[in-house]
C-alpha cells in the first residue's frame, strides 16, 4: 500500500476549476450506473486521491483536499493519501462528513462542482439545499475534470464481449421477468422504467459480461414500456447468440444515446395537451444526469427498483446452484488451507501472501463452471488482518507467519452461483486472547445463523445478535454484519443486508434472500479476525405462529471447517458446540469425496471436522 504524490494532479485539477469557475470539486468513487465496483477507467477517486478501497469521497478546494471513507479503509486510507489529503473517518465522532466539510469549504456563496453523471439526484438536491443555506450552489460539470487531468493515460473503456446467461442457471427466462415487471409499471400506473444498475440489466436479460472486474456485467442501459424493451449498449459487444437470445422484441440501440431518448421522452410528455401523462420510474440509485435528461423530479417517479427486489429474491433455481457451487467452492477452500499448512510447518516453505492467493486462485479455477474471481482476495499475515479490505501486492505484501493469525476473505463467480468466505487460521498456538476474540466472533456468527424471526423483521433489526457478545466485553467491528449476494452477478448485491446502515430498515429480509454472515474482531497493528458464511433465508415452522405471520430463519451453504484451534470451547454453550460438531459433520459429508486421491487433504479434513467438547 504505496502512498502516491498527488501533489501535480492536484494542481492540474485546481487550474481547470479556476478555468470553469468552480471553487469546491467533488470526486465519488462510483460510475455512472452507481457501481460499488468499477473499471479501470472509472477509478477517478482513486486516481487523483492516491486511495484504492472501492468506498469513498475526495473533495478538492483551492486550498485543501479532503477524503471520507468508512471503517474497513481507514487503517489503508491512512498509509495510502500523501499529506496532501485530510482523512474523514466515517460515522466516528468529531469528524464532519463530507457534505459538512465540502459546505465549510463553501462558505460565502461559493461554487461546487460535480460530475451529474456520478451523483445521485436525492444526493444533488440534498447537497444543493444544504449549500443555499450559506449562499453557495451545486453545479453539474458535464466534462469530468479529473479526465481531463488523467488524459491519455486513463485506460479505455472495455470493449469485452456479452453473453447468454442460460436459462438452466437463471431459472426463469428473461420474458417472464420483464412480464414481471411489467405489471409493477402497470400497478404504479407509470409510462415506463429507465434502467442503469449493471447488475440489474445483467439479471433481467438473462446476459453477463466482463467490462467490470470480478463483477460479469456490461455497460448498458435499459428502457422498458407497456410495449417496447430497448437496451442500450454497444453493438459490437453482442454476439450472434445474444442477438439471437433477445430475438426480434429487444431493440438494440447504441450505449450513449440513452440521454437523447430521455431528452425525447421528456419533450413528448410535455406536449401531452390534458397533462396527464404518467411518468417513468427511476430507480433511486440512477444518475442526476439520467434524471435532467428525463425532466428532472416533475417529470419522474424516483422509486426503489422493482428489479432489486425481485433479483435479490433468489428462485429455487439459483438457491439449488448457490448450494451446490458453495461445496465445490468448499472443497478448494479445504484443499488450499491443508496445502498452506503443509507449506508453512512442514515444508517450511516462504511465502508472501500473493503466492498464497495467486495458489487458491489456481485450485479454484479447477472446479466445475469456474467464471473467475468475485473480488480481489484479502490473503493478510498477522497486523495486515486487521485492516479490514486488506489487498495485497507483489513487492509490498508481508511474508506470512506460521506463528501469527492468518485472515482470509475470498470468493469465486461460477455460472451456478456467487460464493464470498472468510476463514481465520492459525497454523501454530494462539494467545488465549486470540482464542477468546476468535470464539467471541464465532458465537456472533452462530447467533445469526440460528436466529429465527418474524417475516418483516430488517437486518437492521438483527444485527446486535451478531455483535452482543463482542459488546459484553465492550468490543465491537466497524463493518456491517452481512450483505446481500448475488447469481453469478456482484458479490455485494442490495437492497437488503445485516448492518446498522438506514437502508436496511428499510426493507426486510425475505425468503430466498442470499446475505452473509460475518461478525469480525480487529485488534489495530497485530490481528484480524473474521469468519464468513454465506446463508439463505427461509420459512421455518415454529410452534406457535404469533400474529398469523411466516416465520423466517436461515439455510448455510458455505462448506469449509472454521479453524478448530482457535476456539475457546469454555466460552460455548451447549447448544453452541452442537452447532459446531453437525456443522463440521456436514462440511466432511458433503466435501470428503474430493479428495479421494488426496491422502494429505483428506486427513487434514478429518483432524479439522472431529467433534469438539468442552
Amino acid at each position: 500500500m504505496e502512498t502516491v504524490d498527488t501533489s501535480e494532479r492536484l494542481a492540474r485539477l485546481r487550474q481547470l476549476m479556476q478555468e470553469r469557475k468552480v471553487d469546491v470539486y467533488i470526486v465519488p468513487s462510483e460510475d455512472s450506473h452507481q457501481s460499488e465496483y468499477i473499471a479501470p477507467c472509472d477509478g477517478r477517486r482513486e486516481f487523483i486521491s492516491g486511495f484504492s478501497g472501492s468506498a469513498g469521497t475526495a473533495i478538492v478546494s483551492m486550498t485543501k483536499a479532503a477524503l471520507s471513507t468508512d471503517g474497513r479503509y481507514f487503517n489503508q486510507a491512512s498509509k495510502q493519501l500523501d499529506s496532501n489529503w485530510a482523512l474523514l473517518k466515517r460515522g466516528v465522532e468529531g469528524f464532519p462528513t463530507w457534505q459538512e466539510w465540502t459546505t465549510e469549504q463553501a462558505e460565502g456563496g461559493k461554487v461546487v462542482g460535480v460530475d451529474p453523471a456520478l451523483v445521485t439526484p436525492a444526493g444533488a438536491r440534498s447537497l444543493s439545499e444544504t449549500l443555499k443555506k450559506n449562499g453557495s450552489s451545486l453545479v453539474g460539470v458535464e466534462q469530468n475534470l479529473v479526465d481531463l487531468v488523467w488524459g491519455k493515460d486513463r485506460p479505455a473503456p472495455p470493449r469485452e464481449a456479452v453473453r447468454v446467461h442460460p436459462a438452466q442457471y437463471a431459472g426463469k427466462s428473461f420474458q417472464e421477468k420483464i412480464g414481471d415487471l411489467r405489471k409493477e409499471l402497470e400497478n404504479k400506473k407509470a409510462a415506463g422504467i429507465v434502467i442503469s444498475m449493471l447488475d440489474e440489466i445483467a439479471w433481467l436479460f438473462n446476459l453477463r459480461g466482463t467490462d467490470i472486474p470480478y463483477n460479469p456485467v456490461f455497460f448498458s442501459y435499459a428502457l422498458i414500456t407497456p410495449t417496447t424493451v430497448d437496451l442500450y449498449v454497444d453493438d459490437d459487444k453482442l454476439t450472434p447468440e445474444v442477438k439471437a437470445h433477445l430475438g426480434q422484441d429487444v431493440v438494440i440501440k447504441p450505449y450513449d444515446s440513452i440521454f437523447a431518448d430521455a431528452k425525447a421522452l421528456s419533450e413528448a410528455r410535455k406536449q401531452d395537451a390534458t397533462g396527464a401523462a404518467p411518468k417513468f420510474l427511476l430507480s433511486n440509485k440512477a444518475s442526476w444526469a439520467l434524471s435532467l435528461s428525463l425532466g428532472g423530479e416533475e417529470q419522474v417517479e424516483e422509486v426503489r427498483s422493482p428489479i432489486a427486489d425481485a433479483k435479490a429474491v433468489k428462485n429455487d433455481v439459483e438457491l439449488a446452484g448457490m448450494r451446490a457451487c458453495h461445496v465445490r467452492d468448499g472443497a478448494a477452500l479445504i484443499e488450499y488451507f491443508a496445502w498452506l499448512e503443509n507449506e508453512l510447518i512442514n515444508k517450511k516453505t516462504t511465502l508472501d501472501e500473493v503466492d498464497a492467493a495467486d495458489k487458491l486462485e489456481q485450485i479454484r479455477s479447477k472446479h466445475d463452471l469456474y467464471a473467475g474471481l468475485s473480488f480481489d482476495t484479502i490473503s493478510s499475515t498477522g497486523p495486515n488482518g486487521a485492516v479490514i479490505h486488506y489487498k495485497p501486492e507483489k513487492g509490498s505484501c508481508s511474508i506470512i507467519d506460521p506463528t501469527a493469525i492468518y485472515l482470509c476473505d475470498s470468493g469465486a463467480q461460477y455460472l451456478d452461483g456467487t460464493t464470498d468466505v472468510t476463514r481465520t487460521f492459525h497454523f501454530g498456538k494462539p494467545t488465549e486472547l486470540e482464542k477468546k476474540a476468535f470464539t467471541l466472533v464465532l458465537k456472533g456468527l452462530i447467533s445469526i445463523d440460528t436466529a429465527v424471526f418474524p417475516k418483516g423483521t430488517s437486518g437492521f433489526a438483527l444485527d446486535a445478535l451478531a455483535r452482543q457478545f463482542l459488546w459484553k466485553e465492550g468490543l465491537d467491528y466497524l463493518h456491517g454484519t452481512g450483505h446481500g449476494i448475488g447469481s453469478y452477478l456482484n458479490v455485494h448485491e442490495g437492497p437488503m443486508g445485516i448492518g446498522t446502515r438506514v437502508q436496511y430498515t428499510e426493507v426486510p429480509i425475505a425468503a430466498g434472500n442470499v446475505i452473509s454472515d460475518e461478525p469480525g474482531f480487529y485488534e489495530d497493528g497485530k490481528f484480524g479476525i473474521r469468519i464468513e458464511n454465506v446463508i439463505m433465508a427461509r420459512e421455518v415452522q415454529t410452534t406457535h405462529k404469533f400474529g398469523e405471520k411466516p416465520w423466517l430463519g436461515f439455510e448455510h451453504v458455505t462448506m469449509a471447517p472454521l479453524g478448530r484451534n482457535l476456539i475457546n470451547a469454555s466460552l460455548l454453550s451447549e447448544h453452541e458446540i452442537k452447532w459446531v460438531n453437525d456443522y463440521h459433520a456436514e462440511v466432511w459429508e458433503k466435501t470428503h469425496r474430493f479428495f479421494e486421491n488426496d491422502d494429505y487433504t483428506r486427513s487434514w479434513l478429518q483432524r479439522e471436522t472431529q467433534p469438539i467438547s468442552k
